[in-house]
């Protein structure tokens, strides 16, 4: 197996991984001492074992980005698919989405005119679009 070459930005995202969980661990036991103090809440005590998590998290996140960088790399040198793009979806369907800002709706395939709610939804955009072209806005 060849050695990984590691990128030179690996030393800062080790620092600020240290930093951000040291920092996450040291609010985790303010809010302990809070909680200890005359007069400490239970959402002190919330806080001070949700801090914890917040730093296990960080390095949970970067061992993450470790391992999928290494793999992406010996992939690049071996020439084969990933093995976890195999079930990861490539782009988002059509269908999923809801119409984008600067699309007219057409009657006939996009919306029921029977509905009350809908006829009331375009009548209100064609006279949003109308102000907008009226104010000189272009309306994106």
């Amino acid at each position: 197996m060849s050695e990984i070459r590691r990128p030179p930005r690996r030393a800062a995202l080790i620092i600020l991984v240290v930093v951000a969980a040291t920092g996450c661990l040291a609010l985790g036991y303010w809010q302990w001492t809070r909680f200890e103090a005359v007069g400490g809440t239970g959402q002190n005590l919330g806080y001070a074992f949700q801090w914890p998590a917040f730093a296990f998290f960080c390095v949970y996140a970067y061992r993450r980005f470790v391992r999928l960088e290494a793999e992406e790399t010996e992939a690049q040198e071996t020439g084969a698919p990933r093995p976890s793009a195999s079930s990861e979806p490539t782009e988002i369907p059509e269908e999923l989405l809801p119409p984008r800002p600067g699309r007219k709706l057409e009657p006939d395939t996009d919306t029921d005119l029977d509905d009350p709610e809908n006829r009331q939804m375009l009548e209100y955009n064609d006279y949003l679009a109308q102000l907008a072209r009226r104010s000189g806005r272009s309306g994106q």
